[in-house]
């Protein structure tokens, strides 16, 4: 139940004449009243003054002193080990993340707290494979106070309001915890406070949120926190290889050691055996790291090298589980809704976005590829090809692009785009965000175009093409295989 601060109102304002006989009358006919109601006035006002010195003394203090985390103990109570993690980049990354995070958790035994969505590219890794990263401790700190911006705006949406983890949670595959409710047990604050927009309680609470939140990025040398310094540069994570502190076939160029004068050597670690029973990890409340990415590099993982685990079959069951999982189903039907009712045809879909990381790197050979794909069809026919394009480029922009060809050739082809201002994608971002019962923080607008894009090109059947690299493309065909087009009702 939301706790909430007294109502006040405003006392009317008595406009008075001049003339000292005049307010005399008044007086003599209202002094019973006026009595009454600075009484009330009063009463409202010591009751509202006791009311904020009791919440924000021992829950907002912006006072100078170090802030203490009296709820450090209280969480032992629980019976429950979180982990946390700090995600970057766009969607498709943090996903990506999201997903080692689950398995992670998974094997250390732990609770996941599940972050929100962040803004795309509010907070940047860096390049593994030229071993310049943030450092772990940095990217904790951004990813918090990232957070506590998203809450601050209302525009706060957690991963699990937009990708289906309901099954794992209900098969025990995984325990969770939604940061916001994990950020109130151990910051010690009530979180629907942030509800009373420009008040001193609002103020007072994102302050001393951003405060609590270095306890993860720095924390002190109590058995609370255990935050690990480990990046891409210096340990691969593995689990039940017997590999422990073998060198990992990947290692910095000694060009590029020389160059910029680093040395790093990457090791490969058994992350129960670092991180689980026994270790000093493993006594901590709070686990944190920093990224949780990785990705295939030069015939070695670039961070988590977990793709299988014979020896333990809970894991293996929950490393098959997580290659896919789904948008929610409000997503899902939306991108299916769009195919049947629109589009009406089997179809073909090209993801041509400019702001994907790796368009930039690729758009050439990109549209090369995604040209010879179209004139195959055409060659093929039937005609017209109906094509979805996937793509933030406004069609007043297509003119002079492969794109303003396709569009002017009405006899072999038939475009269609799908651009936030649609009525499908309105309606959709309404139905999640009366889904979501988290109070005010879900009061902004809900981007999310991106992932109905991806269910409508999961319902291709004429085929996809991606940008080369693109972890999209990449979540696209994982939609595609699992035939989550076919299955969704």
């Amino acid at each position: 139940m939301n706790r909430q601060l007294p109502a006040t109102s405003t006392p009317q304002m008595l406009v008075l004449n001049s003339s000292g006989s005049k307010w005399k009358k008044k007086a003599q006919t209202r002094s019973s009243f006026l009595s009454i109601s600075l009484l009330t006035l009063t009463c409202c006002f010591i009751f509202f003054l006791m009311s904020y010195i009791c919440i924000s003394k021992p829950l907002l203090s912006t006072s100078s002193k170090p802030l203490q985390l009296p709820r450090c103990s209280t969480m032992k109570t629980l019976g429950h080990r979180f982990l946390w993690f700090s995600p970057h980049s766009g969607f498709s990354n943090q996903l990506s993340e999201f997903k080692n995070a689950i398995l992670m958790a998974a094997i250390l035994n732990r609770t996941l707290i599940v972050p929100p969505i962040l803004d795309h590219h509010a907070v940047v890794l860096g390049s593994c494979p030229k071993f310049r990263v943030s450092s772990p401790s940095k990217l904790r700190e951004a990813v918090w106070n990232h957070v506590v911006e998203l809450i601050k705006s209302h525009r706060y949406v957690s991963m699990a309001d937009i990708i289906d983890i309901s099954s794992l949670v209900s098969s025990a595959a995984v325990q969770t915890i939604d940061f916001r409710l994990f950020a109130s047990l151990w910051c010690g604050m009530n979180l629907d406070f942030a509800c009373f927009n420009g008040s001193n309680i609002q103020f007072s609470l994102f302050d001393s949120l951003r405060k609590c939140g270095s306890f993860l990025s720095n924390p002190d040398s109590s058995n609370c926190v255990y935050a690990s310094n480990e990046d891409c540069r210096t340990i691969v994570w593995t689990y039940q290889r017997n590999e422990e502190d073998v060198l990992d076939s990947f290692q910095l160029d000694k060009q590029l050691q020389k160059k910029k004068n680093i040395f790093y050597i990457r090791k490969r670690r058994d992350v129960y055996k670092t991180l689980g029973p026994g270790s000093e990890a493993d006594r901590a409340i709070i686990l944190a790291f920093g990224s949780l990415f990785t990705a295939q590099y030069k015939g070695s993982q670039l961070y988590i090298d977990i793709a299988e685990a014979p020896k333990d079959q809970r894991i293996q069951s929950l490393i098959k589980r997580i290659e896919f999982l789904p948008f929610v189903p409000q997503i899902v039907n939306a991108g299916k809704k769009f195919a049947i009712e629109t589009i009406k045809a089997p179809f073909f879909c090209a993801q041509l976005r400019l702001l994907d990381g790796q368009f930039k790197n690729h758009w050439r050979n990109t549209f090369v590829g995604f040209k010879e794909k179209v004139e195959s069809l055409r060659t093929k026919g039937p005609l017209p090809i109906h094509i979805f394009v996937m793509t933030d480029l406004s069609n007043g922009n297509w003119s002079g692009t492969y794109l303003g060809d396709l569009e002017r050739d009405l006899n072999s082809f038939k475009l269609y785009v799908l651009r936030a201002e649609d009525e499908l994608v309105k309606e959709t971002a309404e139905k999640l965000v009366g889904q979501m019962k988290k109070g005010c923080n879900n009061q902004g607008s809900l981007d999310i175009l991106l992932y109905i894009e991806e269910s409508v090109c999961s319902c291709a059947s004429l085929g996809f093409f991606g940008t080369a690299g693109s972890t999209i493309a990449e979540s696209i065909e994982q939609m595609r295989k699992s035939g989550i087009c076919l299955r969704q009702g």
